[in-house]
């Protein structure tokens, strides 16, 4: 694939979703996963200043490794009442998130922060995108718990896979719930000069 690359990018994060992503988007880059202990972060913080956080600390994590690349980290996580929801470890945690979001709207929000060691610029941002599930049945809710798509989510469910029949409506970036917002990553790698969309001639 044609790749709009101007200099090279390392990606702070193990996510499947997020590779896909980047790809989907023409950028190339390599993986490099963030060795963090995110327990040490306040689950008490706003949850814009706590994606922030955590992607700042991840992005910068890896980008001492890397001197001549930008290092992006990305966090992504789902508040509802102000609570931020976790990743279920099993059934009987995915089936409570599940219930607690069924029929009402919750903010998905995710941040990502691009940074180098040896640059002026470092650049942290964090977008929220409302989602409204449907009214779940019980037996919908345990149905899904069992697929096991759940227990690597944010919230307990995916969008882009078998839960995409929970939403009902959505308001703002659909990337973003995903756990990566292509749109204002690409105008942030813009400005950084990392990336651009002029031919070379």
């Amino acid at each position: 694939m044609k790749t709009i690359n101007k200099e090279n990018i390392i990606l702070a994060s193990g996510s499947p979703r997020r590779k896909e992503l980047m790809i989907q988007a023409g950028i190339d880059f390599k993986i490099h996963v963030a060795d963090i202990d995110e327990s040490k972060v306040d689950p008490g913080m706003a949850p814009e200043n706590y994606v922030g956080l955590l992607s700042k600390t991840k992005a910068q994590a890896v980008a001492v490794n890397y001197p001549d690349a930008w290092t992006i980290g990305a966090d992504t996580i789902v508040a509802v009442d102000d609570t931020i929801l976790g990743k279920p470890t099993g059934h009987r945690q995915a089936v409570a998130m599940l219930s607690r979001l069924s029929n009402r709207e919750h903010n998905v929000f995710t941040a990502f922060t691009i940074t180098r060691p040896d640059a002026d610029d470092v650049v942290t941002r964090f977008v929220n995108t409302r989602v409204r599930f449907k009214a779940l049945s019980n037996d919908e809710i345990n149905w899904y718990a069992d697929t096991k798509e759940p227990y690597d989510k944010a919230g307990g469910y995916g969008i882009q896979g078998i839960g995409a029949f929970l939403v009902k409506e959505i308001s703002g970036s659909y990337t973003n719930v995903v756990g990566l917002p292509v749109c204002e990553l690409i105008d942030a790698l813009m400005y950084l000069g990392a990336i651009s969309f002029k031919e070379e001639k």
